[in-house]
């Protein structure tokens, strides 16, 4: 005998997976999203603090190679 019940329907059970599978499918991409945010702004801070990162860092070899100039001016002079 056929089974009186619609072939596409499914029980309460199964129901109830898909919508538990559906939020954490959901949950995954919502923290992959936000991970991927975070490193966005990372790499903006990043680009941010570049020309400030060489300027300091153009600074500090120009003291360097006073100091060593100094140094050197004492070394050989009188």
């Amino acid at each position: 005998m056929a089974d009186t019940s619609a072939p596409g329907s499914l029980d309460l059970a199964e129901q109830v997976t898909r919508v538990l599978r559906a939020i954490e499918e959901s949950q995954t991409f919502v923290a992959e999203q936000k991970k991927l945010m975070a490193e966005a702004a990372k790499l903006e801070r990043d680009r941010a603090l570049a020309p400030w990162q060489i300027a300091l860092a153009g600074m500090a070899a120009g003291a360097a190679f006073f100091g060593a100039g100094a140094a050197f001016v004492k070394l050989i002079g009188p």
